[in-house]
């Protein structure tokens, strides 16, 4: 008797005599996959509570003028949850994946990689303004 479980569009074939090596790794690799994709999500939550947070302390000091500082640090959650996610990705074509999934990885990872760059690179830019900026008020 099998049972087939349907989780985030993949298959995942448990049955009562699965002792098989292949069977077992493949369950580990698939909890696995789980498990890294809900701590990118648990770390896209905690950057949002932070971020939330700190704009209700800015509006509340009356310091509505420059929200980036904010921004970036949300930025940065954004980030490495994204490298969570990728990973995540990644195990979930681990175990015997089909051409289709290939594909699928490959555009997944193309728009993370894309989505991670350009918020470090944005990152990276504030960084140097905010040097450029110290640097000026410094006599």
């Amino acid at each position: 008797m099998h049972y087939l479980l349907e989780e985030n569009s993949y298959a995942l074939l448990i049955s009562p005599e699965a002792g098989s090596a292949e069977t077992l790794i493949s369950s580990a690799v698939q909890w696995l996959r789980l498990s890294v994709e809900t701590i990118g999500a648990i770390i896209i939550g905690m950057g949002v509570l932070v971020a939330i947070y700190k704009l209700m302390v800015a509006i509340a000091q009356r310091q509505t003028g420059d929200y980036n500082q904010i921004r970036l640090g949300l930025a940065r959650y954004l980030a490495l949850a994204l490298e969570f996610q990728l990973g995540g990705d990644i195990l979930s074509t681990a175990i015997a994946p089909s051409w289709d999934q290939i594909g699928k990885l490959g555009a997944i990872a193309v728009i993370r990689t894309g989505l991670n760059y350009f918020l470090m690179r944005e990152i990276e830019t504030e960084r140097q303004g905010e040097g450029k900026q110290v640097g000026k008020e410094d006599p």
